[in-house]
């Protein structure tokens, strides 16, 4: 099988001093596809709708010599919304890789563990209980990071007891959507309203600052999570295999949730906590690249495409209506933990 040959070495520079980097050929072909289905996904998203550019147009519009209300649509509505679609949807792939190869659990993403439930409760408080002290995007950060803690707290032994980890993000979790109706019961309805839509995860009106924000994350967070990932992969075998080889599974552990927090952090802030994106992406690449460990690249890829393919089903699926983003994740991905649920429960009582 693929998962069974060695893999390949790129070696960059002299053999004393140059770098080497390991790599297999089946997830390059893997993420390599995710983002042709992306790139394909964005052009049918460029030349739909009213606004719609035909593709045998694009070229000149992009050279600049299209005309305003198409320079407008193009490089002011689709080319933000697409670039923020996908790079949250990386960003949310690369934090449940991270948590999944943590927990050692596929439904251990920051969706299960209570992180998007923290999000959406911090975003409500900074918008409806004390509005004005923060704004809401801060607010979901400091949720998330304040259910990323209570899930600390609650295991007993921080993040060493992954199976843990799931139970206790799944109360954390029900306790934040718990503050959250109860707050959005109690507001004003306009701003209940405009919240609501905001915590179901919407790419509407994106700019090119909000692309810069996760984009800037990316870059920063990609190569971090990259470094973690063989750490990871002994760790997946167990914390006794990875003390007798030198790797401590705490500190790794420790490590990755920060990168996962700082990734789905910074993806809330620009588009909201956009549920399921984090969980599928990672399980799709893993079966798709029959590959041990998170799976970082790989699963951005894959995060990348999903996002933008849900968010052109959210745009044009029905004709002259728009539905938030999150809602297309949210059916898609329940759908898919189903099958994850059916699969698992046929597989324990086999």
């Amino acid at each position: 099988m693929l998962q069974g040959r060695p893999p390949r070495v790129l070696r960059l520079g002299s053999a004393e001093r140059g770098i080497s980097v390991r790599w297999r050929v089946r997830p390059v072909v893997v993420g390599v596809a995710a983002l042709v289905v992306a790139v394909v996904a964005a052009l049918v998203t460029v030349s739909a709708g009213r606004l719609g550019i035909p593709l045998a147009e694009l070229p000149t519009v992009l050279a600049g010599d299209g005309s305003k209300i198409q320079q407008w649509a193009l490089f002011t509505k689709a080319l933000p919304r697409l670039t923020v679609a996908a790079a949250a949807g990386a960003a949310f792939a690369v934090a449940g890789a991270l948590f999944q190869s943590v927990t050692r659990n596929p439904l251990g993403s920051p969706d299960v563990i209570g992180l998007g439930s923290g999000a959406a409760a911090g975003a409500v408080a900074a918008a409806l209980v004390w509005p004005g002290v923060v704004p809401v995007p801060v607010g979901a950060v400091v949720g998330a990071v304040v259910a990323v803690v209570a899930v600390w707290l609650g295991t007993g032994r921080g993040f060493a007891a992954p199976h843990r980890m799931v139970v206790t993000g799944i109360a954390v979790g029900a306790m934040a959507l718990a503050f959250v109706q109860l707050a959005l019961a109690r507001g004003n309805r306009e701003d209940a309203q405009e919240v609501a839509i905001w915590i179901n995860g919407s790419l509407l009106a994106r700019t090119w600052t909000d692309a810069a924000v996760v984009g800037g994350a990316l870059l920063v967070l990609v190569p971090l999570a990259l470094v973690l990932t063989r750490a990871l992969q002994v760790v997946e075998m167990g914390d006794e295999a990875a003390t007798a080889v030198g790797v401590r599974p705490t500190t790794v552990r420790t490590a990755a949730v920060v990168v996962g927090v700082l990734a789905t952090g910074a993806a809330v802030s620009v588009c909201g906590p956009i549920a399921f994106v984090a969980l599928t992406a990672p399980q799709i690449t893993r079966r798709l690249t029959r590959s041990t460990g998170p799976g970082v690249a790989a699963a951005a890829c894959t995060g990348a495409a999903v996002l933008v393919v849900a968010d052109l089903i959210a745009q044009y699926a029905v004709p002259g209506q728009q539905f938030p983003v999150g809602v297309v994740t949210a059916a898609l991905g329940g759908v898919y933990l189903a099958f994850l649920l059916v699969r698992e429960w046929r597989r324990s009582a086999a």
